[in-house]
């Protein structure tokens, strides 16, 4: 499980559910532009990671429409933040 993989279907998770979307965008500062502008950044992508690891109930209904696992996911999230 990679960065981008993990990322790509938080976006998508994201992408079907339009008011996790706004929390999401409003969470990270973004507008529609902005936010189709940093589709594959590495900063998106880690952001993306940060606001799942930090809200669980759509980490666990992320994993549970994906088959990942969200120890594997918090793994990934340890990985990007070594200091918590």
């Amino acid at each position: 499980m990679d960065l981008e993989e993990v990322a790509g279907a938080c976006l998508g998770y994201l992408a079907e559910n339009p008011d996790e979307l706004l929390a999401f965008m409003q969470h990270a500062g973004l507008d529609p532009q902005s936010l189709r502008s940093a589709i594959g950044t590495k900063r998106l992508q880690t952001g993306l990671v940060d606001y799942f690891a930090a809200n669980e109930p759509i980490l666990l209904a992320l994993c549970a429409n994906t088959g990942m696992n969200p120890e594997s996911f918090m793994r990934l999230w340890y990985k990007l933040n070594p200091n918590g």
